[in-house]
């Protein structure tokens, strides 16, 4: 007698789970380790400044006092830039129930918030990118990247360093490997500016270059009672401060940023909106956005190590 088998059956409810598994990574840390400021207009500007160098300034007892003219401050600008993303639904998708989400225009609006944090990471460390106003009805603005503003405490190789203000970008050279040589004088020159950096920020290959660095070769354990195997630095410890070692999926593969990250801002004129379009028809319509830009604070409190080998 033959049993009865599943292949035959008819009327066999699916099994769908509720659960959408999406692997996309949503960290964000250079934005994430940046203080937010508000800003009033598309163009905003801050100031920096810097004591005078040391010098010999002793006075001669009872001669007249000396003036000379202060150093102005230097101003700086960048622009806000927006990330905008849309999502739509038909009327007769949102009647229906679906598997993993209850309303669709929801779980859309979430999403595309998400990617747009992405895409402003990717904007502020992922590209040479110059502060740029954009023109009417065709091009929209752009904030100036982390690259275009560091110009003193620089590793490039070949490359050309930016002027520091914005304006112009690294110019990429012929790439060399990571040497923590680099990241020393790197870090020197951070701190000889004033500078006390507590970030140290590289894509994957970099930051496994980081760990294979002397001072961690014999730094490898293993835990015996949960049988596990460390090799992996978190902390870098310099003659000036500890680091924080932090992979980001995002930035220039070919950088490691080296900076202070209280001297560096973002600047929001929209924070993240979330903002329903007219309906012209059997759709739902929204629009998701944020406009922001980058601050520099002051740039002489960060360094950059470019032109790196990236496998």
């Amino acid at each position: 007698m033959a049993s009865t088998l599943t292949y035959d059956q008819v009327g066999i409810r699916e099994d769908l789970s509720d659960t959408i598994w999406d692997v996309s990574p949503e960290e964000v840390p250079f934005s994430s380790n940046c203080a937010h400021t508000g800003v009033d207009n598309t163009k905003f500007e801050w100031q920096t400044d810097s004591l005078d160098a040391v010098q010999d300034d002793t006075a001669v007892e009872g001669a007249d006092a000396t003036f000379a003219a202060a150093t102005p401050t230097v101003r700086l600008q960048n622009y806000t830039e927006i990330n905008e993303k849309t999502a739509q639904t038909s009327g007769t998708l949102e009647a229906t129930d679906r598997a993993g989400r209850g309303r669709e225009m929801a779980y859309q609006v979430v999403k595309r918030a998400k990617e747009i944090k992405r895409d402003f990471e990717h904007h502020l460390v992922g590209v040479n990118q110059i502060a740029d106003n954009g023109t009417a009805n065709s091009a929209g603005r752009h904030t100036a990247s982390y690259t275009t503003w560091i110009s003193d405490a620089t590793y490039v190789g070949e490359g050309t360093a930016a002027t520091g203000d914005g304006t112009d970008i690294t110019t990429d050279g012929v790439q060399t490997p990571f040497l923590e040589s680099m990241l020393e004088e790197v870090i020197d020159a951070i701190w000889t500016e004033g500078g006390d950096p507590d970030i140290i920020m590289a894509g994957s290959f970099n930051k496994r270059t980081l760990t294979g660095f002397a001072g961690n070769s014999s730094e490898q354990s293993i835990e015996r009672s949960t049988k596990k195997i460390i090799n992996a630095v978190s902390v870098y410890e310099s003659d000036y401060g500890t680091m924080k070692v932090v992979p980001n999926r995002f930035v220039r593969s070919r950088d490691v940023l080296v900076y202070q990250s209280s001297f560096w801002k973002i600047g929001d004129l929209r924070g993240m909106q979330n903002k329903e379009i007219a309906k012209t028809g059997d759709s739902n319509k929204r629009q998701v956005l944020m406009e922001a830009g980058l601050m520099a604070c002051n740039n002489l409190s960060s360094g950059i190590i470019a032109d790196l080998t990236t496998a």
